[in-house]
């Protein structure tokens, strides 16, 4: 059954998800593509790298890609640490938010109502290297358009400056080097004052489609400063805002959770369409929200160790380089594999492309495939990596089916061995529960990570020692678990183990095939499952990099 792919920035849900309430909602993706050859990084920082670790071939049947991602990558999130101190800094850049890092803002503010202001006028208002400023009567002018902002708005300001200069290099320099460098007309950004009518506002989450949310050439750090130091958090590079109603849409902006983060890449998208959208809403305003993400820091268990010696994968590590000179700290970056922490399973991660010769496998993988395919049907083709994979298949209502009786059940005999999800438990779950409809999104909450994800030494017992047969494995399901779960629609499945494919090579790669070929994705690495109540709606996005085979991200369900 081979997979076909392809890429859509606009995607809508199936009608049927939510035909009792009215038309389908679209998700639309806000979000750059972060790819070597476009000025997705900042001009002065550090360039992004994605490398191939492993290709599918005789040395692996995966693929897997090494990242050096600095976090003013793409579309990016801004939290206060990238301007404030903390309190005890004795600097002058102290405030009350200075250790609210990524790890640590709260989840509601991640989205809410979308006010899309139009500054179109300004994108060629100003000299070579300087911006056209957006004051605080624009936003008045607005809500005497409209309505007073207030808590659980998210201002956006749309240029249209990503949408028309963000284009591969070298044509990419105007986007943020050529004003940088004072041969080209910066972007239109907010200034100082228009911060602080906006906090006056309990606005705590703002949005822009250019290259930073500071003007050029000296306003920069105090636009940051007086918004951050109220505790807001804001979106950078985004692009596609002229395109979203002025007011009605749910707007998201979901980044990796690094520990101690002072910004991080991420992925902005907005649901446009009631019911949903004003579902969303609502439950953001009241933050009714639950984070779902483990926490990215170089001494968890979130990065793939393999088993025995040699066969780990890159090792999540951060790279502290330079000095910020308003917060005497040094800027981060990270090197990392694309499936770490909280990520995304793509179809090509275990699929190849059309065309690969199955004889380039591995012996004894390919007696694997021959088994798969007499039992489950031919194993696909897939291109779609972590870019071309809409964001409407990884959120939807999440449907929780507990799988944690499953744990202890194996033999010490049989390790590594995990504990296998069956049809039959799924069967279970829907007979107290209901059906499962077509558009939810499976999570099967075991605690795993809940229990194991803690920092080293004690973190071997989460992913090392499993693989390694010193105990057992994560529940996880098989193939006919996949298999049942695509014939009733659903179309991304997730867990709060380290992974859907368990310990045990043979069995995990036939679930990797298994989803693939059926069009599905996963998301791993979950947490905190256990308290997101019944009909919640779950929001996972990964950062959009292409040509990616995982991609971390950020998961939350509201409800």
């Amino acid at each position: 059954m081979p997979m076909v792919s392809g890429l859509a920035a606009v995607c809508c849900v199936p009608a049927w998800a939510f035909a009792e309430d009215g038309p389908a909602p679209r998700f639309v993706d806000l979000s750059l593509l972060v790819a070597p050859e476009y000025p997705c990084t900042w001009p002065t920082f550090p360039r992004f790298q994605l490398n191939a670790e492993e290709r599918i071939g005789p040395s692996s049947p995966y693929n897997s890609d090494i990242l050096i991602i600095d976090g003013n990558t793409g579309t990016q999130l801004d939290v206060p640490p990238h301007s404030v101190t903390p309190a005890d800094s004795g600097l002058p850049s102290a405030g009350p938010f200075g250790r609210s890092y990524t790890d640590v803002v709260p989840a509601w503010q991640f989205g809410g109502a979308a006010c899309v202001i139009d500054c179109r006028d300004l994108i060629a208002a100003a000299p070579p290297g300087r911006s056209a400023l957006i004051g605080r009567d624009r936003v008045i002018a607005w809500e005497k358009a409209h309505r007073p902002l207030g808590p659980g708005d998210v201002v956006l300001f749309a240029s249209g400056y990503s949408d028309r200069f963000y284009r591969p290099l070298p044509e990419g320099r105007r986007y943020a080097a050529d004003p940088v460098e004072g041969t080209a007309p910066a972007w239109p950004d907010p200034d100082p004052d228009c911060m602080e009518y906006l906090a006056g506002r309990k606005v705590m989450t703002l949005g822009i489609d250019s290259a930073s949310m500071g003007p050029l050439p000296d306003l920069a750090e105090p636009t940051h400063f007086a918004g951050l130091k109220h505790g807001m958090i804001w979106t950078e590079s985004a692009t596609g805002l002229t395109a979203l109603p002025v007011t009605g849409a749910f707007y998201c902006m979901l980044g990796p959770k690094y520990r101690g983060g002072p910004y991080s890449e991420a992925r902005a998208f907005a649901v446009v369409g009631d019911p949903l959208a004003g579902r969303l809403i609502d439950s953001a305003r009241k933050k009714n929200v639950v984070d779902l993400s483990v926490v990215l820091a170089d001494d968890l268990p979130v990065s793939w160790p393999g088993r025995g010696t040699g066969r780990h994968r890159q090792p999540l590590t951060t790279i502290r380089w330079g000095m910020n000179a308003n917060t005497r700290t040094s800027f981060e970056m990270h090197l990392l594999d694309g499936q770490a922490g909280t990520h995304l399973v793509p179809p090509a991660y275990a699929l190849p492309p059309a065309g690969f010769d199955e004889a380039t496998y591995a012996p004894e993988v390919r007696a694997w495939l021959a088994d798969y395919q007499s039992k489950y049907g031919r194993r696909g083709t897939s291109d779609a990596t972590t870019e071309k994979v809409p964001i409407a298949q990884t959120c939807g209502p999440a449907r929780v089916i507990d799988v944690a009786h499953l744990l202890g059940t194996t033999d010490s005999k049989s390790w590594p061995a995990s504990p296998e999800i069956t049809v039959e438990d799924i069967r279970r779950a829907e007979t107290r529960h209901g059906e499962l409809q077509p558009g939810d999104i499976v999570l099967f909450q075991s605690g795993w990570s809940d229990r194991y994800c803690r920092p080293f030494p004690a973190g071997k017992a989460c992913l090392e020692d499993p693989l390694n047969g010193r105990s057992e494995g994560w529940p996880a399901p098989g193939p006919e678990a996949i298999t049942y779960l695509a014939k009733k629609g659903i179309r991304c499945v997730a867990t709060d183990a380290p992974t859907l494919g368990g310990v045990e090579p043979k069995r995990a790669l036939m679930t990797y095939w298994a989803l693939g070929s059926r069009g599905m994705v996963g998301v791993e690495y979950l947490t905190n499952l256990a308290r997101m109540p019944r009909g919640a709606y779950f929001l996972f996005a990964a950062v959009k990099i292409r040509g990616g085979h995982g991609g971390h991200g950020r998961a939350i369900a509201l409800y």
